[in-house]
């Protein structure tokens, strides 16, 4: 996937989570950082339902979109999921979860990327 894609596939998911309401919605642009993925995504959920239907709404988002998920790690109950979409990482957790992980200290070396534009895009 190129980089004008992975954009997209991660404005998609950025809207997907947004759309069920999550919290503190972060991108971080590790492609210069990683060969992992070109863009991590954190969200937090309030509750273990809302986790779930963020997950559902990235899942059916991609779907629409015509995307993949390579691979997803966490099940109902669990209080972290993890979507690997190849060139983006999603990570869908609890307030908890995420305090106690802090990726954003971790990757701290990764842009931000802004996504007060993306949010507000129509499209």
């Amino acid at each position: 996937m190129n980089q004008q894609n992975s954009q997209e596939l991660m404005k998609c998911i950025v809207r997907a989570a947004d759309d069920r309401l999550g919290q503190d919605i972060l991108a971080l642009d590790v492609q210069n950082l990683t060969p992992l993925a070109d863009y991590f995504v954190l969200v937090t959920a309030k509750n273990d339902r809302q986790l779930q239907a963020i997950v559902e709404s990235i899942e059916e988002a991609m779907e629409g979109a015509g995307y993949t998920i390579k691979s997803k790690e966490g099940q109902a109950g669990t209080r972290w999921y993890l979507l690997d979409c190849t060139d983006v990482v999603v990570h869908v957790f609890t307030k908890d979860e995420r305090e106690h992980y802090h990726l954003e200290k971790l990757w701290s070396d990764a842009p931000i990327v802004n996504l007060e534009g993306i949010l507000s895009d129509e499209a």
